[in-house]
């Protein structure tokens, strides 16, 4: 199993992720082979090693021509609203242009563009900005997904890329009050940051990642310029996403933002663990490097690790609650489970045995963490006539596995992700179907098989 460990202490986006990944070993021929079908739009990929802070970093930079470039690197335009605002300047300039390219999510509307609009939406305000006017386009996540069937990519870095775009347009669809099919992308349907999403995705197939470690996102304070205006400190596209996938975002004093959207809706896409092991071996550590210009260096580090505490026979262990209990009403057994289940057992259950003088009897099982062992038993010996509980550590072995929400027609369902040796297995959530089941009346087989044929895309 690999394991590869986020360590987002100077933020996270698209651009840092493909670096990193990079810089861990992935094929960039693969991944160059998977962007050509973006090269006919005006594209051209760059890799090269920067320095940052006297850190060697891999720095991945999709360069537009100047009918699509959108100047996302610009200081002035990001947080020239802010009085007297200052920022101090990165080691590393592009040799290839005269200023540092920024491609990563927020490519800002200027007044006075001439947008092309594939689809009839609503205008957005946008803010203002001195800048030369440029041509963008809109795209809704229909126009992303007929972009990406002419690339060449894995069945799964597909399906990685269309999991990051649709949390994406959950995310917007929840900010701006729309149908996720209606969303238009601003920032992340430019074709720089679909280059971003696509090469992310591939790098990371390439690798071969089992389980991704992300303990926290640091992110900045204040207020950016975006294409929707100025907009507080993280973004409402990256609170949404860290709210309906369960990100932890540490927020810093630092008056920039750290968190773009594409690289929160990465990082959901792909987290299957919150806390790192007490102790483990970094194998091999990718440097990913960021473009705007802060004083405080922007790097993502990527570090496969292997994990000590898994490895270990006393790495991942619980315990085993047992008593036999033979004169217990079944109201009273029915509770006691209920009590269980609801203060954080892993699972408990009756199983029927026969006890001494051949008397019919259940034997009570909780699985449950060693810090939990003095809540179960007192719920055990308060409702219930035993006056003993026999108590085992156990090891076992884990996927590693994360909980999503995939859209259906029948409306969002929470699904569980397992990974072994490389295949997912997914498994919709009960409760999340059955509640649609009986608002829609239907099986709950079918809300099941729905579920799962959208998270594969099919």
């Amino acid at each position: 199993m690999k394991t590869l460990y986020l360590d987002c202490e100077s933020g996270i986006s698209g651009d840092m992720i493909v670096g990193a990944l990079l810089d861990l070993g992935a094929d960039e021929k693969v991944m160059r082979k998977a962007l050509e079908g973006l090269g006919s739009e005006g594209v051209k990929i760059v890799t090269e090693r920067v320095m940052k802070n006297a850190l060697d970093c891999c720095n991945f930079d999709v360069v537009l021509d100047e009918q699509h470039d959108n100047h996302d690197h610009d200081m002035e335009y990001l947080y020239g609203h802010l009085s007297g605002h200052e920022h101090g300047h990165d080691d590393h300039r592009h040799d290839h242009d005269d200023y540092d390219h920024n491609h990563d999510d927020h490519h800002h509307d200027h007044d006075d563009h001439d947008h092309e609009h594939r689809h009839d939406h609503d205008d957005h305000d946008h803010g203002h900005h001195d800048h030369d006017h440029h041509h963008h386009e809109h795209r809704n996540l229909s126009d992303v997904e007929k972009i990406m069937d002419g690339l060449e990519m894995t069945p799964k870095a597909r399906i990685l890329a269309g999991k990051v775009f649709e949390i994406l347009a959950q995310a917007e669809a929840k900010a701006h009050g729309k149908d996720v099919r209606e969303v238009c992308f601003h920032e992340v349907g430019a074709l720089d940051s679909i280059a971003d999403i696509v090469a992310a995705a591939v790098c990371f197939d390439n690798l071969g990642i089992d389980r991704v470690i992300i303990p926290k996102l640091c992110e900045g304070t204040g207020t950016v310029r975006c294409a929707h205006g100025i907009l507080p400190i993280p973004v409402p596209a990256v609170m949404n996403v860290a709210s309906m996938y369960g990100l932890a975002i540490k927020q810093t004093e630092r008056p920039v933002e750290l968190i773009t959207p594409t690289g929160a809706a990465f990082a959901a896409a792909v987290m299957t663990d919150r806390k790192l092991p007490e102790t483990f071996v970094p194998i091999k550590v990718g440097l990913g490097a960021g473009k705007r210009a802060y004083e405080y260096p922007s790097v993502l580090r990527a570090v496969i690790i292997d994990d000590v505490d898994r490895r270990s026979p006393e790495g991942d262990t619980i315990w085993k609650l047992e008593t036999n209990i033979d004169d217990s009403t079944g109201e009273e057994l029915g509770f006691v489970l209920e009590r269980l289940l609801s203060k954080g057992a892993k699972d408990a259950f009756y199983t029927p045995v026969y006890m001494k003088k051949n008397r019919p009897a259940w034997l009570l099982t909780v699985i449950t963490e060693r810090e939990l062992i003095p809540v179960m038993e007192d719920i055990i010996f308060d409702n219930t006539t035993t006056i003993g509980i026999r108590r085992q550590k156990m090891e076992r072995t884990v996927l590693p596995r994360q909980s999503v929400t995939v859209s259906t027609g029948y409306g969002d369902v929470e699904v569980k992700v397992c990974m072994h040796n490389g295949e997912e297995k997914v498994y919709p959530e009960y409760e999340s179907a059955a509640q649609i089941a009986r608002r829609e009346g239907v099986s709950i087989k079918n809300v099941y098989d729905t579920a799962v044929r959208a998270y594969l895309g099919e």
